[in-house]
């Protein structure tokens, strides 16, 4: 398929190499040369602008962008992807953004032709590498089926939300549970290590228990308990805790909209605000864990 993408930072470029190595004949265009020239180097062509990439022979465009007003600008100013792409181009958004604007991008979308889907991920940067990203995809069924042989090509577990903007809301409204769960995860095994426990063994308790969770199994947040987890790497790599701060930032968001009540979820963000302000918001969202040593390394 002929596929134009745009947005190649860490999540993107990674997701459009996937696309090459599947076959796929793809465009590309990002601000950061370097960015393109690696696709170009793999088998893409180079657009020069986001007008050149529209009006280019493609039948599907994804767009991997920072933010809602990256995608809001991309897509709805003067040139912009709407300004310029033939109706008949089929949409893709892999952002992380709110909801509504998912939802008022996909509805200028629709008023100008093109059927679009909002599909965030999740998975990180190994997922987007190794091709094994959780996509959320929210739009109508048959534009869902006809995208997922694409999706596939760069994730393995592909789902249908619901309606437009619904690929969004399982996106912040997961991300909220993670990190209210990190923050659990870090609180307790911060309080067992302080009476006396092994981290190992009251991991081992914890994650053969009640308590068990991803944060606690999977991510470990106590540094040593898990080779593989970023506590075991001064916390750096995984998912960013700026990225979590700005992931909690739409869910809060959301909610105000929606009038429902996330307590535990703007209590998360403070924390992590708290966290990101004191210098640390390129560790690993784990590190939260040391909110509750003082700062300091275990």
């Amino acid at each position: 398929m002929k596929i134009g993408f745009l947005g190649l930072g860490n999540m993107g470029g990674p997701m459009a190499l996937n696309l090459v190595k599947a076959g796929h004949q793809l465009t590309v265009f990002d601000l950061s040369k370097p960015a393109v020239d690696q696709l170009v180097e793999a088998g893409a062509t180079a657009a020069d602008t986001i007008a050149a990439l529209a009006k280019s022979d493609v039948e599907l465009i994804i767009t991997m962008l920072p933010a809602a007003q990256h995608v809001k600008s991309v897509y709805l100013g003067d040139e912009g992807l709407l300004a310029h792409v033939s109706p008949k181009v089929r949409l893709i958004d892999s952002s992380t953004i709110d909801p509504m604007s998912a939802r008022e991008v996909e509805a200028a979308a629709s008023k100008h032709g093109n059927l679009m889907l909002d599909a965030p991920v999740s998975g990180g940067t190994g997922g987007a590498a190794a091709g094994t990203l959780t996509f959320m995809v929210g739009g109508e069924q048959a534009d869902f089926d006809a995208a997922l042989p694409v999706l596939q090509a760069m994730g393995k577990n592909i789902v249908h939300c619901g309606p437009a903007g619904n690929g969004q809301v399982a996106k912040v409204a997961n991300n909220m549970l993670l990190a209210i769960s990190m923050i659990g995860t870090a609180e307790a095994m911060n309080l067992g290590v302080s009476l006396g426990m092994d981290p190992k063994v009251l991991a081992g308790i914890i994650n053969t228990s009640s308590g068990r969770c991803w944060s606690s199994d999977t991510y470990n947040p106590y540094p040593g308990v898990m080779d593989s987890a970023p506590a075991s790497r001064g916390y750096s790599g995984g998912f960013g805790t700026d990225l979590m701060l700005k992931d909690l930032g739409l869910a809060t968001d959301a909610a105000k909209q929606a009038r429902q009540p996330v307590i535990l979820g703007a209590l998360a963000q403070q924390l992590y605000q708290t966290f990101s302000g004191q210098g640390n918001g390129a560790l690993d969202f784990s590190a939260i864990i040391k909110l509750y040593a003082g700062g300091k390394d275990e």
